[in-house]
């Protein structure tokens, strides 16, 4: 494959995107990990076998000497792009949103990783001091152990709408099993954190997180609990601002 024909769809950190025909090609940088990119196209090979709308894992190959991953093109929009356009309908889009993360969260994935034992990993590479350390992983072991299926990066620009309204969800690298509160919590950290372009911030991350309590009928204290847990682990990975944010609210011991 010769990259130089094919046409950009994004460039992100250490990876760009590219789209030929039918067909999307994500080249990875040549210093990113085999393991990374093997393991992303195993879990969205996982999570292809639930039978959620997301596109299909069609090879893993090398151009240029850098790991690929081809999967199905999805031709549409992205919801974030959407609800920036078209404000007028954010509270449309937000239901719609949130009932499709709720689809996902109703799957089980046995082939995944556990997400308390990846989230055990991430906070013993934390900055946090000891004490604060301890407090986490204490209070990450005591969570409830369920096996849903969870994506760990769900937001609106993961969201691929077709013209004709279908609606696709991308990017399963950070996929796991585990406690759905904990993908709602990360969820609302991501819309707290960027608000994906999108006007109001902390307002939007609120305005989500009620609707979701509403519409799954969990208690909102339960997701609250896994804020500081999975801010802690994001923060590993964050750049310089997140991470100082990030690590704000795995300081909080209780979270308001």
């Amino acid at each position: 494959m010769d990259t130089s024909k094919f046409t950009v769809l994004a460039e992100r950190e250490k990876k760009t995107i590219y789209v030929e025909g039918d067909k999307r090609i994500k080249v990875f940088d040549s210093d990113f990990s085999k393991k990374d990119v093997l393991n992303e196209a195993y879990n969205q090979a996982c999570v292809e076998e639930t039978g959620l709308p997301i596109p299909k894992v069609l090879e893993v190959c090398k151009i240029n000497g850098k790991w690929a991953i081809v999967t199905e093109y999805i031709e549409g929009t992205t919801l974030t792009d959407l609800m920036n356009e078209h404000p007028e309908n954010m509270d449309d889009y937000m239901n719609e949103f949130v009932d499709l993360q709720l689809k996902v969260l109703s799957k089980k994935c046995p082939g995944l990783r556990k997400i308390k034992d990846k989230m055990q990993a991430k906070i013993s590479q934390t900055d946090l001091d000891y004490a604060t350390r301890y407090e986490l992983h204490t209070r990450l072991d005591a969570m409830p152990k369920h096996f849903y299926l969870c994506h760990g990066d769900f937001n609106p620009s993961n969201v691929i709408v077709t013209p004709n309204g279908a609606k696709y969800i991308i990017d399963w690298s950070h996929a796991t099993q585990g406690n759905r509160s904990a993908d709602a919590a990360r969820t609302y950290l991501l819309f707290a954190l960027t608000g994906f372009r999108l006007s109001g911030d902390k307002d939007l991350a609120d305005k989500y997180l009620d609707l979701f309590v509403t519409k799954s009928e969990l208690p909102k204290a339960n997701i609250q609990r896994w804020i500081p847990i999975v801010a802690a682990s994001q923060s590993v990975k964050g750049n310089p601002e997140e991470k100082d944010l990030l690590l704000k609210w795995a300081n909080v011991v209780d979270y308001e």
